[in-house]
């Protein structure tokens, strides 16, 4: 194709005319320590501190740049275009990339590089016009990519990066065959949410271990996934092996754990996770008042650290003051002060055995009690304690309950088992529960008030409006819901 220049000229740079600066980016704990520092980042000057700090904190290399580097040789492959590796036999690093110069060109660069060697490109030149514009209109903002190109994309072609497979897949553009990538960054993933299904099966492939797996890999390189969960068994359903299931949010519950401790694309940013579930799911209830839960959860830790903190300490300053470490001091009305913190302890519910390690701790010499207090920033250590902190979660609504919630009709849940059954045999499911749509609608309604969660789908609608009906029905979105489409 002929790329015809709109914002460069040939033979210029194409940064040549904007002005680059270098700056500081950081992020602090409240207490001024230091989570990430980054100086001399080189941006345009027009640049705001926003968009520099999401450049050097989520997208800049981190370790891995070699300090030279030098061209890999390919027939037919412009020089400007060929692939670079590191130049020196010690492989000795930088530690990150500093310019966000170094971030255009790998993008582009890569981009070019693809469309040479494809013949997406007719001469030379129209590939020298697309990077050149394509940096231009990185530079000023015009367009982006989506995040894990930021993060993946060039590593290999700017760097020479590699790295060990990580399972991925890519189509042979020769071939048309699929194929499994050899290394990590040759064929990056550059993809953003994906919608992932889930089998009713603990440890097989399409199960349920095999999803955390799946989406540890999407996570750790910057994309994201969203899962209807509808498929599993709900709390207490037989299992083959004549157990009881331990129900749907056992299993997100780990799923959540998993996605809190893995950095998205390696950095600073949370790993971003859908978890969808349908209104007529046994288990439908718990799931929507499941962050509601745990948001009420950190603020008994919150409130019962302060508490405890107090009281124990008021115990502790009343030992000292009844001085009750002297074995002559038998009196009781000789520790009226100690008498007194204890009530009021009990009176905010402190346990006694803590009020009685710390008139233990006071007979052993220690004149107050380190009590950690917590918090309610999201960030915060309460917060880490609770699940349900890293996904966003939905139910999906057909139209069928929400004629039921108009109309103050029944709501029916199934075991999920039954639904199977049922479309075996051919015949109606049977209720393991009904319940009002109006109440149900009403709990989605309250838990998305008090904790913003749940989001709604609208599945019937979804797929009325499918455009690719045939090749299967919409079950979910994800995170960033720009693409709704098969599992």
């Amino acid at each position: 194709m002929e790329i015809k220049r709109i914002f460069t000229v040939k033979g210029q740079d194409p940064l040549a005319n904007i002005k680059f600066e270098k700056r500081v980016s950081e992020i602090r704990n409240p207490d001024g320590t230091y989570v990430f520092r980054a100086d001399d980042i080189e941006v345009p000057e027009f640049w705001s501190q926003v968009a520099t700090d999401i450049i050097a904190q989520k997208y800049m290399r981190k370790n891995g740049i070699p300090k030279k580097l030098k061209r890999v040789h390919e027939d037919g492959v412009p020089t400007w275009l060929q692939r670079s590796v590191a130049a020196l036999n010690d492989d000795k690093h930088d530690s990150s990339e500093k310019s966000s110069k170094d971030l255009f060109h790998r993008l582009a660069g890569t981009w070019a590089y693809w469309g040479f060697k494809h013949n997406y490109f007719t001469t030379e030149e129209d590939a020298k016009a697309y990077y050149d514009e394509m940096v231009y209109m990185l530079a000023n903002q015009m367009a982006a990519p989506n995040s894990p190109q930021w993060f993946n994309t060039g590593l290999n072609w700017a760097y020479g990066i590699t790295g060990i497979p990580q399972g991925h897949y890519y189509v042979d553009p020769k071939t048309e065959e699929v194929k499994t990538s050899l290394d990590a960054y040759t064929h990056p993933q550059p993809h953003a949410c994906f919608i992932l299904s889930v089998d009713d099966d603990l440890v097989n492939p399409g199960g349920i271990m095999d999803l955390w797996t799946m989406e540890a890999r999407l996570f750790k390189y910057g994309s994201g996934t969203g899962t209807n969960f509808s498929n599993l068994r709900g709390v207490k359903e037989s299992l083959s092996g004549g157990g009881k299931s331990s129900g749907l949010l056992s299993f997100l519950k780990i799923g959540d754990r998993a996605a809190g401790s893995i950095k998205s694309g390696g950095t600073t940013r949370r790993a971003a996770k859908m978890v969808i579930l349908n209104l007529d799911h046994p288990d439908i209830e718990d799931f929507i008042d499941w962050k509601l839960t745990e948001e009420q959860k950190v603020a008994a830790i919150v409130t019962g650290s302060k508490l405890n903190n107090f009281h124990l300490n008021a115990v502790m300053r009343a030992c000292a003051s009844d001085d009750i470490s002297k074995e002559e001091q038998t009196d009781p009305k000789r520790n009226q002060l100690l008498a007194l913190a204890i009530k009021e302890a009990r009176i905010a519910q402190i346990p006694v055995n803590y009020i009685l390690q710390v008139i233990e701790l006071y007979k052993q010499g220690f004149k107050s009690i380190d009590f950690p207090e917590y918090t309610t920033g999201w960030e915060s250590e309460a917060y880490t304690t609770v699940s349900g902190q890293n996904s966003n979660n939905s139910v999906r609504a057909t139209d069928a309950f929400m004629r039921a919630v108009e109309n103050d009709n029944d709501w029916h849940l199934y075991h999920r088992t039954e639904l199977n059954r049922a479309l075996r045999d051919g015949d109606s499911p049977k209720p393991c529960k009904t319940i009002k749509a109006k109440d149900l609608f009403q709990k989605v309604a309250y838990a998305a008030w008090f904790c913003a969660d749940p989001g709604m789908q609208y599945d019937t609608t979804f797929n009325d409006w499918h455009t690719c009906p045939k090749s299967g029905r919409i079950n979910a979105s994800n995170p960033c819901s720009e693409y709704n489409f098969l599992d």
